[in-house]
């Protein structure tokens, strides 16, 4: 399927949305054009172009995200009186806040910012993300609480995506960056098992509960929201520490020149 004359905002009103398998394979097509592992910011990191604090300043501004995600799930669960849909979803909250005893996703991800030499108390503060993206988060809970409970789940189809760019990541800043090693980035290895299981189940959702033309293109809108919601935090990365614009109060590494590598 080609999606010629999707915005940024939707997809083609004459797009062919008329059983659960257009459906997905719309849904891929947003995947395989908008998420973003196509942003320049991305190839950069992977490919070993950033110094240490263009890395700092991502996982800096990403850990916000991480750590928010757990209160979009919250916020979804409340929107569903089906206790079977609010329990295959409470795991993912437990996946990232962890459990006594258990270490989740925001503890990987605090072992990611201390292994690049940020200090803790500072980064679970936020006080130095840039406020693209915190606006851009914000946004995130604020459509999971406003929109329909089925635009909620179809949200999360980013996922789709995501284990693919984590082996990238992997893979490309271990062989790239002296400063990273295999015990710090225990977050993305973990979530190649997490993330597909849970958007097999976003994706099984969506394609059972969107029964009509209307309902699915709602349903590829909100994927195309939320590649908007990871996109524009990139932008505002490589605004302020490739470009060199970092908005005042926000982060300032310590190292601010590319080193060419």
């Amino acid at each position: 399927m080609t999606l010629s004359g999707m915005t940024a905002f939707s997809i083609p009103a004459n797009t062919p949305l008329n059983s659960a398998g257009e459906l997905e394979a719309a849904l891929r097509q947003i995947g395989a054009t908008r998420y973003h592992n196509l942003h320049p910011f991305h190839r950069l990191l992977h490919g070993g172009k950033l110094n240490k604090g263009q890395v700092q300043a991502w996982a800096l501004n990403r850990y916000y995200y991480q750590s928010t995600i757990p209160i979009k799930d919250a916020v979804v669960i409340s929107r569903f009186r089906d206790r079977a849909t609010r329990l295959e979803w409470r795991h993912r909250i437990e996946d990232h806040d962890g459990d006594v005893g258990s270490e989740g996703g925001i503890e990987r991800w605090l072992k990611l910012t201390e292994g690049l030499g940020l200090d803790h108390a500072y980064v679970e503060s936020t006080e130095g993300i840039l406020p693209a993206t915190r606006f851009a988060v914000e946004a995130y809970v604020h459509f999971v609480r406003d929109k329909s409970p089925l635009e909620a789940i179809a949200s999360s189809l980013t996922e789709l995506f995501a284990p693919n760019l984590h082996e990238e990541r992997i893979a490309g800043m271990l062989a790239h960056y002296d400063f990273v090693n295999p015990d710090i980035m225990s977050y993305f290895s973990r979530r190649l098992t997490q993330a597909p299981r849970d958007a097999n189940f976003a994706l099984d959702y969506v394609k059972t509960h969107a029964s009509t033309p209307a309902e699915r293109e709602s349903v590829c809108n909100a994927l195309l929201f939320k590649t908007n919601v990871l996109w524009v935090q990139l932008d505002a990365l490589y605004h302020a520490y490739v470009e060199g614009h970092v908005p005042p109060g926000a982060f300032v590494p310590k190292e601010t020149a590319t080193e060419d590598r």
